[in-house]
């Protein structure tokens, strides 16, 4: 019990080192921090150009797509610049610098996922966040407690999502090393999906992202909640509110899947 409770410590501390790092050179970080949410401000300027055109997108308005873009881009980003720099966790494996990890009194997880902690990527959430806002404010929505309280849960719930999918990418690594690059289709690849409403990619995509890779309860279905739309491929309405358990199904596996690549981990041989 001891250990557990150190653990968020031992991330902070790892976490802090890092950014020290990145602010001894405030300007270069400042230019970095810009670049990274300009390079997500795209994504919703082509959603503005298509709206130029139309007034609806697969039953969604322009404010609604906002909503729906913002709580994608917003978990993707929380979950990124949490746990995203256990990706590298495969590069460690080539040089054996995971040796070195299993030998500090830190859980190598934990070194996995503050592994050069890039507080640039705060970009992300905060341009998330403004679009998010915007949105807000756009949809017509009667807005509750409940409601508010539901939404910023299932902000929490889709981060913690793409968060195990992250972990999983990086336990997937143990077995194939170079495989960096098929995690990333679920997590910024799944960020690019549930951007738009699922029902245009048709019933399969739907059907795969509920019920094998759960993306659609990132956002999708909490969205259609909050706004009151009804779901696709005949499920209940209410489907939205099971993301909180979605998410702990997903960290569970996550942690499965984690323990049982590093058991697996059989060192370089150097």
């Amino acid at each position: 019990m001891r250990r557990a409770t150190a653990w968020p410590g031992q991330y902070w501390m790892l976490v802090l080192m890092w950014i020290r790092s990145s602010l001894a050179y405030p300007a270069s970080f400042a230019l970095m921090l810009v670049g990274s949410a300009l390079m997500t401000v795209t994504d919703f300027v082509a959603v503005l150009l298509m709206f130029s055109h139309i007034e609806t997108f697969g039953g969604f308005t322009l404010g609604q797509m906002a909503l729906l873009y913002g709580t994608a881009s917003m978990t993707l980003g929380l979950a990124d610049l949490v746990t995203g720099s256990i990706e590298r966790v495969g590069q460690r494996i080539r040089t054996g610098d995971l040796d070195v990890w299993l030998v500090r009194p830190v859980p190598a997880f934990i070194q996995a996922v503050a592994d050069n902690f890039a507080l640039r990527r705060l970009g992300r959430p905060l341009q998330a966040g403004l679009v998010l806002g915007l949105g807000i404010a756009a949809v017509d929505i009667d807005w509750t407690v409940a409601k508010v309280l539901f939404l910023a849960l299932s902000l929490i719930s889709g981060a913690l999502i793409f968060a195990s999918i992250f972990v999983l990418g990086g336990a997937f690594q143990f077995i194939s090393i170079d495989s960096a690059e098929l995690a990333n289709s679920f997590t910024y690849g799944g960020q690019q999906l549930t951007q738009y409403p699922l029902t245009i990619f048709g019933k399969d995509i739907v059907r795969a992202v509920t019920f094998v890779v759960p993306l659609a309860f990132v956002n999708y279905y909490p969205v259609l909640f909050v706004l009151g739309k009804p779901a696709p491929l005949g499920l209940p309405s209410w489907i939205g509110l099971l993301a909180p358990v979605v998410a702990v199904v997903m960290i569970a596996l996550a942690s499965l899947g984690w323990r049982g690549g590093l058991r697996r981990y059989r060192s370089t041989g150097s």
